[in-house]
Order: C-alpha cells, then sequence, then structure tokens
C-alpha cells in the first residue's frame, strides 16, 4: 500500500487569516492520522500579486501554528514548462482554442443580452459563461486574428472535450450530496469554457492545480467548500490528460459575523495582526472551533483510511 499524500496550497498575495489556519490544520491532522505525508505549495503563477515576503509570512505563519511539511516547498512560478506541456497536449486533441474577447467585452455582451430579456449561463462562481465567439473559427482566420492579436487567453472547448469522456465523478469524503457509494456526479458544463491559460502566463489555477497534485503523487485533496464545485472541472482535465483521480474532502469554511467567508483583505483575521496582539495557536485553535473538529477527526480517520 503507497503512503497517502496530501498537500496545503496557499497564494502568497496576502497574509494567512484565520480561515487559512483551519484548512491548513485540518489538512495536516487527517495527513498524519493515516500516516501521510503532508506536503507545502505555494501557488504563486499571479505574479502582479504574488510577492516573497507574503511567502516568508506563509512559512513563519504555518511553523508557529506547529505544522511540518515533508519535503521542500514546491513553488509553481519555476516549473511552468509542466503546464505548459500539459496545455499542449490539449492543443493537439483540438480541444483548446484562443479567445479575443477581453473582460470588459464579455460583460457587456452579456448585460445587453440579459437586458433584452435573453437569459445567459452563468458558473457556479456567478461568472457568465464565454460567449464561444471564436470557439468555431476555421484554422486560417484563427491563425490569421492570433498574427493580429496575439494577447489572448486560450479556452477549453467543454462541450467537445465531453464528447470523449462517460460520466465523470469524484470520492468525496467531506461536504456535498455524496451517494451511497460516496461519489458525486460531475458536471464540467456547468463552467462552460473556462480559461485554461493566459498569454503572459502559459496556465490557469484549474490546469496548474490538476498537473502539480499528479506530479506531487498527492492522494488525498483537502480544501475548502468554495472549491467543491471546481471539481467536477478538475476531473474531466484529469480524464483528458490520463492522470490520477485523487479522493477530494471539502471542509466548512471559517466565516466572518456576517456569514461570508473570511478574505485577505480584512487584517484582522490575518495571522499575523493576530500574532502581535498576543495571540498564541492554541487561541488560534479556539478561534476557528478546532475543537469541534478535533471531535470529528478519528471518525474523519476512519473513512480516509477506506479511501487507500
Amino acid at each position: 500500500m503507497s503512503t497517502p499524500v496530501f498537500r496545503f496550497a496557499p497564494s502568497p498575495n496576502g497574509l494567512l487569516h484565520l480561515g487559512h489556519a483551519h484548512a491548513a490544520m485540518l489538512d495536516h491532522a487527517l495527513a498524519r492520522g493515516i500516516g501521510g505525508r503532508f506536503l507545502l505549495r505555494i501557488e504563486d503563477i499571479d505574479t502582479t500579486r504574488c510577492r516573497p515576503e507574503f511567502e516568508a509570512a506563509i512559512l513563519d505563519d504555518l511553523a508557529w501554528l506547529g505544522l511540518h511539511w515533508d519535503e521542500p516547498p514546491r513553488r509553481q512560478s519555476e516549473h511552468l514548462d509542466a503546464y505548459a506541456t500539459a496545455l499542449d497536449r490539449l492543443k493537439a486533441m483540438g480541444l483548446i482554442y484562443p479567445s479575443f474577447l477581453g473582460r470588459g467585452e464579455i460583460r457587456a455582451r452579456v448585460a445587453a443580452l440579459e437586458a433584452s430579456g435573453r437569459p445567459w449561463p452563468r458558473d457556479p462562481d456567478g461568472a457568465p459563461h464565454y460567449p464561444g465567439d471564436e470557439r468555431d473559427l476555421d484554422p486560417a482566420a484563427r491563425a490569421a486574428r492570433l498574427d493580429r492579436e496575439p494577447h489572448v487567453v486560450w479556452r477549453l472547448d467543454t462541450a467537445k472535450a465531453l464528447t470523449g469522456v462517460g460520466p465523470l465523478s469524484w470520492r468525496e469524503t467531506g461536504a456535498g450530496p455524496v451517494g451511497e457509494t460516496g461519489r458525486v456526479a460531475a458536471d464540467p458544463a456547468a463552467w462552460g469554457d473556462p480559461v485554461l491559460a493566459r498569454w503572459e502566463v502559459p496556465t490557469s489555477y484549474h490546469l496548474s492545480v490538476i498537473v502539480d497534485d499528479a506530479l506531487q503523487g498527492v492522494t488525498h485533496v483537502v480544501r475548502g467548500r468554495d472549491l467543491f464545485h471546481a471539481t467536477a472541472l478538475h476531473r474531466l482535465l484529469q480524464t483528458l490528460l490520463g492522470l490520477p483521480e485523487p479522493v477530494f474532502h471539502h471542509h466548512r469554511l471559517v466565516t466572518d459575523a456576517t456569514g461570508r467567508k473570511l478574505a485577505k483583505s480584512a487584517a484582522d483575521t490575518a495571522l499575523a495582526h493576530l500574532r502581535a496582539q498576543g495571540f498564541t495557536p492554541d487561541d488560534i485553535r479556539r478561534a476557528v472551533n478546532w475543537q469541534a473538529t478535533a471531535r470529528d477527526l478519528d471518525r474523519l480517520n476512519r473513512v480516509l483510511r477506506e479511501t487507500l
């Protein structure tokens, strides 16, 4: 039996807050509870917002919480070639296409359609589906336009991709409508034609995360419920690229007094701020209601052992 592998994957575009603390502690506890390895990944493909000082703060905060990872952190910015290779494979399969409409143009187009009374589909995050203007351009017209407008984004032709795969699902041990078999039916079409890469960076979150999980041998993905529906798209990409299917566990989110999930822009919940106020790691555990999580760890570990 191979050793299970878990990972915590923050982005260094701000300070970690209480929600990150809960996620990291749960991931670490579940990994250790079944004798697994715990990895740290720094998801820093957004070069305009990610900064070295935030990465240093992440490492410091996690060590302060008493969490330890089993190998040096993987930085996505150091592996762009791996994501470009995956993108090229999808391109060779004829499953991605360049899109030229900017975000403002998309919003304007969709707003005009909706104003005329025509409903427009939106993805689980609330963003409107891409109109798909360039999806069916013939190769010559596409090449000519790329010569004129090289600054494009590459989108997955989801409908075409789905014609080559059967019904998709994933094994879920956490949140969501889990059936008797512990599997959730996946609906990638709900995402429309998502962006997989931009002209300035040869990847996106959706592409890089599934490539990294495969290359790092991740067997169990533990993350917040806000990414539950994105798993459908991730399962499609994993299937298209022939990558292993991990077990997924989507956990509760730590929220503010209004019930909204915490944001990095809210400095009062940042671990660095709380540490400066004299908080201890035990105070952090109380703040995220870790006692309730700890009571459930034995059950979760039993469920996870069944996935090995």
